[in-house]
C-alpha cells in the first residue's frame, strides 16, 4: 500500500477534537496550576484512557477538578465507563504526587497540551500526547528538528551514515530527534552530541528508566547536551506496544523523517508513514539493491519520499514547516525577537562576505557562538540566500 497516498493533510488542518481544544483553551488553563496538573496527570493513569479520549474529555470539561469531582458526569455526552467513574471516585494520587516531585529536580519538566510551552508541530498531529515529560532543555523542543531512525541492527555503513548525517545536519542548526533504540537511533544521537549539536531522544518508558539499559551513559549524555521526553508516566516499563505510539511523536516533533537501513518491516516504516500522514517530508538514503536493509528505502522513495545523498538534499525541502515553526512556535523567553533576527541577518550576511567560507572562520569573523551561526546559516540556507557544499557556506544573493 502506497503510505503517501493521501497522507499530505495540509498543516493547520487538525480534526476538530484537537483544534478545538487548543485553539480555545480556557484562560485560566492557558498556564495549568499544581492542583490542575495533579488532575492530568491523575487522569493520566485511568484506565482506558488513551490520547484520544483525555482530549475528548479536556474537550467537553477543560475543568478537570470539575470533572473528578462529579466522577464524569459532567461529560456524559461521552459515554464514560463505569471503570472510569470508579477511578474517579479513588484516583491514583499518589503516582501524581511522584510526579510533581520529579518534576522538582533539576531540569526535570512536565508540560500538558495547552501549556506555552509545548511544540507547536506536535499539537497538529491527530492525537497529541496530553501530557509531556522532559529532562534536559525544555527549549529544543520548539527548536527545528529533524527525525532520524532505521534499522536496529544496521551494517558498518549504516550506523557511519548515520552519524555523519546527524553531524553534518546539526552543524546546519536542527536539532536531531530520534528513539534510543539500537543501532541508527543510537548513532544518530551520537552523531549531534560529537558536534557538540543538540539531540531529543523520545522515550518509550517512563523517565525514571534508561532504555535500553546499554545506552544508559548516551542517555545521561543526551539529558545533559539536548532532552530526553516521553509520554508515559514514570516507573512505565519497556512494553513492546509503546513503541509504536512513541513513534508518531518522533515524526510529530520534526520537520521531516530521514530514515537510514529499513527492512520492509520495521518500525522505521511506521515512523515514515506516520510523518507523511502528519504531512511532513520524508527522506530515504537508498544502498544496494542486494541488500535487504535498503528495501525499505527503496519502496519509500518508490512512494514519493525524496531520495537522499547530501544534507543539501533535505534542507532545500524544509523550507514550507520551517516557515510554519517560525510563525507558530511561542517564542522561547530567552530567544531573540524575529525583528532583531532579521536586522542580524543581514548584519551577518556583510560579515560573511562572498567567498566560500566555514562555520569555524564565520564564528571567529562575528563574535558569535557556533550555534548561533550555525542557526543563521541554516536559516538564510532555507531561504534561499546561502548554499553550503564540502562544509563551506557561499552567499548567492
Amino acid at each position: 500500500m502506497d503510505i503517501f497516498r493521501h497522507s499530505s493533510r495540509p498543516l493547520g488542518a487538525t480534526p476538530s477534537l484537537v483544534s478545538h481544544t487548543i485553539a480555545e483553551p480556557a484562560p485560566s488553563l492557558a498556564v495549568p496550576d499544581t492542583d490542575t496538573l495533579r488532575h492530568w496527570l491523575a487522569l493520566l493513569h485511568a484506565p482506558g484512557v488513551g490520547a484520544i479520549r483525555f482530549l475528548r474529555i479536556l474537550e467537553h470539561e477543560p475543568d478537570l477538578p470539575r470533572f473528578f469531582e462529579n466522577r464524569g458526569t459532567s461529560c456524559n455526552a461521552l459515554s464514560i465507563p463505569p471503570k472510569l467513574r470508579r477511578y474517579l471516585a479513588k484516583p491514583n494520587w499518589q503516582a501524581a504526587d511522584a510526579a510533581l516531585a520529579w518534576a522538582e529536580d533539576r531540569h526535570c519538566y512536565i508540560i500538558g497540551l495547552l501549556d506555552p510551552r509545548y511544540p507547536a508541530l506536535l499539537k497538529e498531529i491527530p492525537d497529541p500526547p496530553p501530557i509531556l515529560f522532559v529532562r534536559g532543555d525544555i527549549d529544543l523542543l520548539t527548536q527545528l528538528q529533524l527525525a532520524m531512525v532505521g534499522s536496529r541492527n544496521p551494517s558498518a555503513s549504516g550506523s557511519q551514515l548515520a552519524h555523519d548525517f546527524a553531524t553534518a545536519l546539526s552543524r546546519h542548526g536542527l536539532t536531531i530527534t530520534s528513539g534510543l533504540a539500537l543501532g541508527i537511533d543510537a548513532a544518530s544521537h551520537q552523531g549531534a552530541l560529537n558536534a557538540d549539536g543538540k539531540t531529543i531522544a523520545v522515550a518509550g518508558t517512563g523517565l525514571d528508566r534508561i532504555y535500553p539499559a546499554r545506552h544508559r551513559d548516551l542517555g545521561y549524555h543526551i539529558a545533559e547536551q539536548g532532552a530526553l521526553i516521553s509520554e508515559f508516566p514514570l516507573g512505565t516499563p519497556p512494553i513492546a506496544s509503546n513503541f509504536p505510539r512513541r513513534n508518531r511523536i518522533i515524526s510529530g516533533l520534526s520537520l521531516g523523517t530521514l530514515v537510514i537501513e529499513a527492512a520492509l518491516k520495521s518500525g522505521s516504516l511506521i515512523t515514515a508513514r506516520l510523518a507523511a500522514e502528519q504531512g511532513r517530508e520524508v527522506f530515504a538514503i537508498p544502498g544496494s539493491i542486494h541488500n535487504p536493509l535498503a528495501r525499505g528505502c527503496h519502496m519509500l522513495i518508490q512512494q514519493g519520499a525524496k531520495l537522499t545523498m547530501e544534507t543539501s538534499d533535505i534542507l532545500e525541502e524544509l523550507a514550507p514547516l520551517a516557515s510554519f515553526v517560525l510563525e507558530h512556535e511561542n517564542t522561547p523567553a530567552n530567544a531573540t525577537p524575529a525583528s532583531e533576527l532579521v536586522f542580524s541577518d543581514h548584519s551577518f550576511l556583510e560579515k560573511m562576505g562572498f567567498e566560500p567560507i566555514s562555520i569555524d572562520a564565520l564564528v571567529e569573523r562575528s563574535g558569535l557562538t557556533a550555534e548561533a551561526v550555525s542557526s543563521m546559516l541554516l536559516t538564510l540556507e532555507i531561504q534561499g540566500i546561502v548554499a553550503s557544499s564540502g562544509g563551506l557556506y557561499s552567499r548567492i544573493n
